[in-house]
């Protein structure tokens, strides 16, 4: 059974910076690509970035230069660095994980991810 239980979440000035972590159980953490997407009511779900196996990454271009998304095999587990936090950035974040190769057309897809963790909360204001 694959969980994936995100934490760091929480409410913050604009400009100011949070770091979410994204823990995997259940399986080969190392072969499997994360992801982060956020979501607020109303509107689909958005890809924000995504990390493969490898440590290749890809960015939604409304965060590039302000996020960062890392991971650490060690822990099994994925981190996002945001800074220079915008209002617009408020939304619930959703970590994803999935054993398949992405494109770069297919990784800000939520259909092309597995597993999903429940969500945490951003608010900037």
């Amino acid at each position: 059974q694959v969980q994936l239980v995100e934490s760091g979440g929480g409410s913050v000035q604009a400009g100011g910076s949070l770091r979410l972590s994204c823990t995997g159980f259940g399986y080969t953490y190392n072969t499997y690509c994360m992801g982060w997407f956020r979501q607020t009511p109303g509107k689909e779900r958005e890809g924000v970035a995504a990390i493969d196996r490898y440590g290749r990454t890809s960015y939604a271009d409304s965060v590039k230069g302000r996020f960062t998304v890392s991971r650490d095999s060690a822990e099994g587990t994925m981190y996002l660095h945001m800074t220079d936090l915008e209002p617009e950035d408020s939304a619930m974040y959703y970590c994803a994980g999935d054993p398949r190769r992405k494109t770069d057309e297919s990784w800000h897809d939520g259909f092309w991810w597995m597993f999903w963790g429940q969500g945490t909360q951003v608010t900037v204001s």
